[in-house]
């Protein structure tokens, strides 16, 4: 196995009861994250970023569940490789919190309010190791300073609504590297703080991921979160990945009109025209997909072809990868006449 972690033909089905059929809300996703990478899944609100990721975690309730014929192929520390979605709920939870652990978007939900910073920071070494008390205290404490929280023999006593949503994430980055996982899943970990506790945070990871030769899958909507930190990236849109290719390609050579479209959202701000770009019209809801490309309806270079065939993930170069039919070859160059 070459990666850490490779995603084979992943579909996530909504379950609709037995007289009507799921609806398929992720469809065919194929990733591979390689070992110490920081790859990047970018799309807005409901392109199955979340969902795709919480089917590593084994996180994903009913009605929703992994489709038939999909594969998650991990490799642990022994060099072994697993197919997460055929290991039991115990096996899963061993997995779980050390070998892979996850930021959650908003830590505010995420922390139990009735015990301390420390209580939870130490419940995943009391599941997973078998430190003594006074050592997992140390443990905590040390974990803390990593995370450069200050005061953190005070912080571990304190209660999460005594701390402020910065000094929260850094609790969440410190249980989710407590027991220095080989892949660590962030998911939109900036999206509810401020301009400069964001940069902290994203600088912070950066260190960290360095020092424990930790992967991180990077789940957000945000651009510059994936300028500022990523090295692959994946450009998700209803369910399907229809753009991917290392950073710097992503940013100067892009191909898809969506992630052309998202980073004109971004471009506009420092602009000289008054007006901020928007793509227009919104994502299409799972069961509504027309037969052809998902994003034809808001595309402006639409053709015919769009509307009635839908696009395969093509490379368009080595590394780049493009669901596009102006970049599809032949048929494509055919369709733009």
């Amino acid at each position: 196995m070459e990666h850490l972690l490779e995603m084979r033909n992943l579909s996530i089905d909504l379950n609709r009861g037995r007289r009507r059929p799921p609806v398929k809300l992720v469809e065919g996703i194929d990733l591979n994250i390689d070992k110490k990478q920081t790859f990047g899944v970018v799309g807005e609100s409901g392109c199955g970023k979340s969902i795709t990721c919480s089917s590593i975690m084994g996180l994903l309730s009913f009605p929703l569940s992994v489709g038939k014929g999909s594969s998650i192929r991990f490799q642990r520390g022994d060099g072994s490789e697993t197919e997460l979605l055929k290991l039991s709920k115990r096996e899963m939870q061993k997995l779980r919190g050390k070998d892979i652990s996850m930021i959650f978007q908003e830590p505010m939900t995420a922390l139990d309010p009735m015990y301390t910073i420390e209580d939870q920071i130490v419940e995943s070494l009391r599941f997973h190791t078998d430190l003594s008390r006074s050592d997992m205290h140390d443990a905590a404490l040390e974990m803390l300073k990593k995370v450069k929280i200050p005061r953190p023999e005070e912080i571990l006593k304190d209660y999460p609504h005594h701390l402020s949503g910065g000094m929260l994430q850094r609790v969440m980055i410190a249980i989710a590297l407590i027991n220095n996982p080989r892949l660590l899943i962030a998911d939109e970990p900036t999206t509810a703080l401020d301009v400069t506790i964001q940069a902290q945070i994203l600088t912070l990871m950066n260190e960290l991921r360095e020092s424990y030769d930790t992967s991180v899958i990077m789940i957000t909507h945000d651009l510059g979160v994936i300028a500022e930190t990523c090295e692959q990236v994946a450009v998700l849109y209803a369910g399907q990945v229809v753009e991917e290719a290392d950073v710097d390609t992503i940013f100067h050579h892009t191909a898809h009109p969506y992630t052309t479209g998202l980073l004109r959202s971004v471009t506009s701000l420092g602009g000289a025209q008054k007006e901020l770009y928007a793509i227009r019209g919104t994502v299409p809801t799972a069961g509504n997909f027309s037969t052809g490309c998902r994003f034809a309806d808001r595309c402006d270079q639409c053709m015919a072809i769009c509307r009635e065939q839908a696009p395969a993930l093509t490379e368009i170069a080595p590394g780049h990868q493009c669901r596009c039919w102006l970049h599809a070859g032949a048929a494509g160059e055919e369709a733009a006449q």
